[in-house]
């Protein structure tokens, strides 16, 4: 971390610390497990998990891990355009789209991974295993499930108008 600068670009966010082990002849040998998301509170957001015999250490490899896998993600004003189902073993994470001022509704990791993606007006319901990493990667997954309205729009035959949340469409009136 001898890069300060780039420090200050991104929100990253340690979900989890958790110590491992690892059973061995003599005995058990411990380490920590961190989980990481960094987002660059834009659309772009990383998930990063890294072991190590001590957490700082942990920490360095987490961010490393999350800055290389930084994904970008469809977003339609402070909000996702349409409702998304993420699954990841027993986990489950549904994501609703809100109207603006509804702010994150969402707990945990869930609220971290919206966060550090800028998305601030969503609703949210973990449902099955509450397994903070698979909560984590399923809300990755249902966030990579989600397309622009222009996509959504030409998949479905639809006019992009159609296709937006309500509290965007254009009125006539």
């Amino acid at each position: 971390m001898s890069d300060y600068q780039s420090d200050n670009l991104y929100d990253e966010r340690v979900i989890d610390i958790a110590r491992v082990a690892k059973v061995v002849k003599g005995g058990r040998r411990f380490s920590f497990r961190v989980t990481m998301v960094i987002g660059d509170k834009a659309g772009r957001v990383g998930l990063g998990i890294g072991k190590a015999n001590a957490v700082s250490e942990a920490i360095r490899k987490a961010s490393e891990h999350a800055r290389k896998d930084m994904h970008p993600i469809s977003m339609s004003g402070t909000s996702i355009p349409h409702e998304a189902i993420g699954k990841q073993s027993g986990a489950k994470v549904l994501l609703r789209p809100a109207a603006p001022g509804t702010g994150v509704i969402a707990g945990g990791g869930v609220r971290a991974v919206l966060e550090a993606a800028g998305i601030h007006d969503i609703l949210t319901k973990s449902l099955g295993s509450n397994n903070i990493l698979n909560v984590v990667r399923a809300t990755f997954n249902a966030l990579a499930q989600i397309k622009s309205p222009k996509e959504q729009a030409a998949y479905r035959g639809k006019p992009v108008d159609q296709v937006k949340p309500y509290w965007e469409r254009k009125t006539n009136g």
